[in-house]
């Protein structure tokens, strides 16, 4: 397991092939990452949700889905799992299985478990995602809306960086200070999803936000 860490992750495909039909009960798709600037597929709506938040984390180099098959033996029984997603970050490759709470029973547990062992022994990271608090993943999402580049025409960015440098603001003060409100809006989102201008995801994101000037620190490739 510790030659993992030594094989070259960026280049192997899918263990199972996304496939779409109109009788199934899942939601597959495909969602893009301004990250790695490509499409990646899913096959959940808890999936695209990771896929989003990933792609708004720093750091992300790289999403691999479904990227090896684990077969262990356990009660002399061959039990096989695939994880849904490697995640190649700044800090280290990152091991995430995506399974609501209520949906993981006692063999999901042990699966977990074994996955757990096989990323420890290759000094890679392991989460389970089970959930997401609602308004977290609604901010993300309407971060997301501006993702894509913008033109800075009005040099918006410079007007909003301005602003909340005198200290953090409520994000209709913010915008209000700004040439043209409804345009520094959407310059907003598109900075607050850069990481240049910062929110507290512990409440709903609204006009009363709190919205301040990010510290520098070092980031993965954004657009």
């Amino acid at each position: 397991m510790r030659d993992l860490n030594e094989v070259d992750v960026s280049r192997t495909v899918p263990v199972r092939r996304f496939t779409w039909r109109t009788d199934q009960y899942h939601r597959p798709g495909l969602e893009y990452m301004v990250s790695t600037r490509r499409h990646h597929g899913y096959e959940s709506f808890e999936e695209e949700c990771l896929l989003l938040v990933a792609d708004f984390a720093a750091g992300l180099r790289e999403a691999l889905s479904q990227p090896f098959r684990l077969r262990f033996y356990a009660g002399g029984k061959r039990v096989d799992h695939t994880p849904d997603y490697l995640l190649l970050t700044d800090i280290s490759p990152f091991v995430i299985d995506v399974r609501p709470a209520g949906r993981i029973h006692p063999e999901d547990e042990l699966k977990f478990a074994a996955t757990f062992e096989a990323a420890l022994a290759a000094g890679w990271r392991y989460g389970v995602v089970t959930g997401w608090r609602r308004h977290v993943w609604e901010t993300v999402d309407a971060f997301s809306a501006e993702r894509r580049p913008l033109t800075n025409v009005l040099n918006m960015h410079g007007q909003l960086r301005a602003a909340a440098s005198q200290g953090p603001l409520p994000l209709r003060v913010l915008v209000e200070r700004c040439s043209i409100p409804a345009v520094a809006r959407a310059h907003a989102l598109h900075l607050l999803w850069r990481r240049d201008l910062g929110a507290d995801l512990s409440a709903p994101y609204g006009d009363a936000s709190l919205i301040r000037l990010a510290p520098v620190e070092p980031r993965g490739v954004r657009s």
